[in-house]
């Protein structure tokens, strides 16, 4: 006979899902006297199921290191001056993107809630068990750049080459110097051969070429920055996240009004 016996022994086995589906079993019989034998396991398979998947979405999760762990798309605030495209944004979320290794733009000024729409796609994308990181762009090359230094830079590249998602913030925040527009170079081209990219900037895409390999004259032409553009702008998405003020006032102003915290 079947007792709390077994249910220790799912846990020792490290099969949570069963053992908690046994306990309910246990514990409420009635409910589940008119069951088969077969279906009765079939609940305890479903329930590990379940549990092994959540327990994957929330290492992944973590894994990815979101700026913002809470963000979703659910959440997302469709204000009219923002003219957000919430067809496209449900679009971007089943994650087909990824699939097609297209690459998404999100374009906007400071505080108008980038980060959030990218985070948040990068968490739907957690949920379907992509492999996901979101990385600040002076990170990024901060990290190839001691790479170099202790001749490991392949294996960095090997690393985010791996990634279904690569989310990128800050984007060209600065000008980069020849140097550096060729570790993005480099990186870019690792990363964009599988999945995407998501890249969070303040910049159209035609000033990209003149704050890559800023150094050169004004009528120089470059090779670099022609190499990261066409890796990315030619099978882009593009999303302009505009509005009247930052999200984080709006956010201030409703949380003085109503004292509730909202998000998006």
């Amino acid at each position: 006979m079947i007792d709390l016996t077994t249910v220790k022994e799912l846990r020792t086995m490290r099969l949570p899902g069963m053992a908690r589906e046994l306990e309910s079993q246990l514990e409420d019989p009635q409910r589940y006297k008119s069951l088969s034998f077969e279906d009765r396991l079939a609940l305890l398979v479903d329930a590990e199921r379940a549990s092994r998947r959540k327990n994957s979405i929330q290492r992944k999760i973590r894994e990815a290191r979101f700026s913002e762990n809470q963000a979703s798309v659910e959440a997302i605030e469709y204000y009219e001056d923002r003219e957000l495209d919430k067809g496209l944004i449900t679009k971007l979320a089943t994650c087909a993107y990824i699939r097609d290794n297209h690459h998404v733009i999100l374009k906007g000024a400071t505080g108008a809630g980038k980060s959030y729409i990218a985070n948040a796609l990068g968490i739907a994308a957690c949920r379907q068990l992509y492999k996901v990181r979101y990385i600040r762009m002076p990170d990024l090359l901060n990290e190839y750049a001691i790479a170099k230094s202790l001749n490991t830079q392949g294996k960095v590249k090997k690393t985010y080459a791996r990634f279904d998602l690569l989310i990128i913030d800050e984007w060209l925040l600065r000008p980069l110097p020849e140097a550096e527009a060729y570790d993005l170079l480099e990186l870019v081209d690792a990363c964009s051969q599988k999945g995407a990219l998501i890249i969070c900037t303040q910049y159209d895409t035609d000033d990209w070429y003149y704050r890559i390999d800023c150094d050169r004259a004004e009528d120089e032409g470059s090779a670099v920055a022609e190499g990261v553009l066409d890796r990315i702008i030619n099978n882009k998405y593009s999303i302009e996240v505009k509005g009247r003020i930052s999200m984080r006032k709006r956010h201030a102003f409703l949380d003085e009004e109503s004292g509730v915290n909202v998000n998006g």
